[in-house]
This record gives C-alpha cells, sequence and structure tokens, in this order.
C-alpha cells in the first residue's frame, strides 16, 4: 500500500465528463489498496471568469476579497469530485485549503506557505476514505482566507506530499510531461523523460506553462520528487528530481517563452547613490517581483533604469514608483510602461560549455530578432524582444541547438 498524492489542473476537470474520467482514474489506485489524496484546481475557465466579473466592477479590486471570491473555483471541484467518487462507490470527502490545515503568510493573491498541519487527512486515510482537496488556497493566522498565486495548486499538491510524506506525487495535467518547448509553437518539440529540478525551476518560471515555478522551488527544497503526466491518457510523463551526473551531458535541456511581462523605464532619476534603491523597495512594499535589470549610465547628472515585471503587476508597479519618487522630492522622473516576451534558453550543460550565448544571438541576429534586454544564470540565458517576435525566437531557439533530436 502506497500514499500518493495527485493534483488535476483545471482542464483535466474543466466538464463533468473530465470529472467523471478523473474518477475513474482515482478508483483504480484506490481499489489497488493505496491511500489516495487528489488535489485539485478550479474548471477550465472559471478564475479568469471570476476575474473579469471583478474588474467590471473595480479596475484594481482588493486583495482580500479577491481571495475570497477566487477560493470559490476550487470549491467547486471538489465537491463535485467528491460527489463523481460517490456515484462510483467510492468512499470519498472533499477538504478545503483551510481544513486541510495549509496556513500561509498574510499577503492576499500571492501567499506564501508557512506551515501544514494536514488537518484530519491522515484520520479520514486511515478510516479508508479518499480526500480530495481544494489547491491553490489556504489561510492565514487571522482566520483569513489567502490563495498561493496562479498555478498555486500545484504548490498545495508538492506541500501536501511533503507534509504527509506521500510515497508519491503526480501532477495531471492536458500534455504528457514536460517538453523541449510548447508543442504548439514547435510541433517538432519533444517530451523529456527526466529534467532536474534546476532546469525545471527555470523553465516554469521563464513561461512553461507545466508547473507553477515555486511549486518547483519547495520539491527541491524537501527533495518531492514528482511525476508530470497527461490525465486524458495513459503515457509515462515527465519525472523531475535531483541532478544525476547525466544531465550535464545535454547543452541546453528547453525554450521557454513569456508573453505576459512588461517593461519598466524609469527615466531621468538622479545618478546618485541610493536612488535605485529608492525604486526597488518601492516595489518590493507592493508585492512586484522585477526582473532583467539595466542601469543605462548616467549623463548630465540623470540616469534611466530598465526591468521587467508580470504583466499583471504592470500598474501596481508603476503607481509604486511614482509615489516613491514623489515622496523623496524627485520630480521630472518619468515611468513608462510596454508589453514585452522574455524567451529564454535553458540547461545544466551551460556550466561546463562556452558559447552558447553566441549561438544563441548570432541565430537571432541571423532573423532580424533584436535583443532588448539579457539576463542570464549559471543554466539559462533569458532575452526580452518585441513580442511579436516571440514564436519566432523559440522556433529558432529550438533549431539552433537541436532540440528535436534525441
Amino acid at each position: 500500500m502506497a500514499l500518493i498524492v495527485q493534483k488535476y489542473g483545471g482542464t483535466s476537470v474543466g466538464t463533468i465528463e473530465r470529472i467523471k474520467n478523473v474518477a475513474q482514474r482515482v478508483k483504480k489506485d484506490y481499489e489497488a489498496g493505496n491511500q489516495v489524496v487528489v488535489v485539485v484546481s478550479a474548471r477550465s475557465g472559471v478564475t479568469n471568469r471570476l476575474i473579469e466579473d471583478a474588474k467590471t466592477l473595480h479596475s484594481n479590486p482588493d486583495t482580500r476579497e479577491m481571495d475570497m471570491l477566487l477560493a470559490v473555483g476550487e470549491q467547486e471541484t471538489i465537491a463535485l469530485l467528491a460527489i463523481a467518487l460517490h456515484s462510483i462507490g467510492v468512499s470519498a470527502v472533499s477538504r478545503t485549503g483551510a481544513q486541510a490545515g495549509i496556513i500561509t503568510d498574510d499577503v492576499h493573491t500571492k501567499a506564501r506557505i508557512m506551515e501544514i498541519s494536514g488537518g484530519d487527512i491522515p484520520q479520514q486515510l486511515a478510516d479508508g476514505k479518499v480526500v480530495i482537496v481544494a489547491g491553490f488556497q489556504g489561510w492565514n493566522k487571522k482566520g483569513q482566507i489567502t490563495t498561493l498565486g496562479r498555478g498555486g495548486s500545484d504548490l498545495s499538491a508538492i506541500a501536501l506530499a511533503a507534509a504527509l510524506n506521500a510515497d508519491l506525487c503526480q501532477i495531471y495535467t492536458d500534455v504528457d510531461g514536460v517538453y523541449t518547448t510548447d508543442p504548439r509553437i514547435v510541433p517538432e518539440a519533444r517530451k523529456i523523460e527526466q529534467i532536474s529540478y534546476e532546469e525545471m525551476l527555470e523553465l516554469a518560471s521563464l513561461g512553461s506553462k507545466v508547473m507553477q515555478s515555486r511549486a518547483v522551488e519547495f520539491a527541491s527544497k524537501y527533495g518531492v520528487v514528482f511525476e508530470v503526466r497527461s490525465s486524458l491518457n495513459n503515457n509515462p510523463g515527465t519525472i523531475v528530481k535531483a541532478e544525476v551526473p547525466s544531465m550535464e551531458d545535454v547543452l541546453v535541456r528547453g525554450v521557454a517563452a513569456d508573453k505576459s511581462q512588461v517593461k519598466v523605464a524609469v527615466r531621468n532619476i538622479p545618478d546618485q547613490p541610493g536612488t535605485a534603491a529608492k525604486v526597488f523597495q518601492a516595489l518590493a512594499d507592493a508585492n512586484v517581483n522585477v526582473d532583467m535589470i539595466v542601469q543605462n549610465a548616467g549623463r548630465d547628472g540623470k540616469a534611466n533604469l530598465t526591468f521587467t515585471v508580470p504583466m499583471d503587476d504592470a500598474y501596481t508597479a508603476e503607481e509604486a514608483i511614482k509615489k516613491k519618487m514623489a515622496e523623496a522630492s524627485l520630480p521630472g522622473v518619468e515611468v513608462f510602461t510596454d508589453r514585452i516576451a522574455k524567451v529564454s534558453v535553458v540547461g545544466i550543460g551551460m556550466r561546463s560549455h562556452s558559447g552558447v550565448a553566441s549561438q544563441l544571438f548570432t541565430a537571432f541576429a541571423q532573423n532580424g530578432i533584436n535583443i532588448q534586454l539579457i539576463a542570464t544564470s549559471e543554466i539559462k540565458i533569458s532575452v526580452a524582444i518585441d513580442m511579436e517576435k516571440a514564436d519566432q525566437a523559440v522556433r529558432v531557439a529550438h533549431q539552433t541547438f537541436n532540440l528535436e533530436q534525441a
């Protein structure tokens, strides 16, 4: 007997027929003698619809109320799946994130998990029940509902697998696993059999939609090996685990594109120590994540600062900077925003191979793709480019490093 944690994403539970399909999968594992905990997302499209409804009422809705609203989606799914399991003779019980003992900090819409008690999940499992948990949500010590950010159900599943010491963690989605890039952009993209936490974390944080980056980070920290696989077939998926030596033989593992980025340019700031710190302190206080920072050389006592932020944070970032500059009595500072795409290549092999940047930049130049910003780490190179060039850049990078070859 094994303890299995399974997570099903929005497309996997998007219709009543798909919920029935998930119920049959769960029943098969349950009847094999396993204890099963199922974490589910809101049904496909529900979260987006709720956000749109809120924004028709207010352009910048209160974050506490958004958490109250968005938590509804997962609660619908856990009840429907429990009912579906009851209908086929499986004893099941649903639990919200709060009832599962997922305790977070106080940051609404982007809460971080502080601890997990598990609630009564162990007892329910011992009583022979399948436990269905609402992903994406928890509660803080003030007793308020919180949500974990987009893709937060992945984090819920990984965290529960760690807390319950699960024997197996499976992340079910609508694709067969992790691919070298998005197959909708590059039909030749290839499924990766195994990938390291580091590479998966970079791909997830750089725009791959398969996993939430914080979930991968949590898995790496607590050593949770998991498999990404499809809920629509029985094909083996991609195993995400700690690095093994053979992984270093592959120069580039995958290409990711993030089309939900905004370039923020802060112009005419005083070219003196402490000014950039004021800008980024304002963004930190507003809980805005920043990437790809460039500060231009000063001229006439002024400088320009350019960086990227998630599109959803663009308004918050702009307002926070303007407020901070006004408080610091720095008139004349201008803030401009512009949609861009971020395209990245990722691979542990970069640590021991030189020339990756040269190959990538040469290929982009030959295809008329202009680079606006660059960010690098040991295992990734990211560039900001015009939005309309994003898909072309992915195809060029994929071909440059021959990722279609096994």
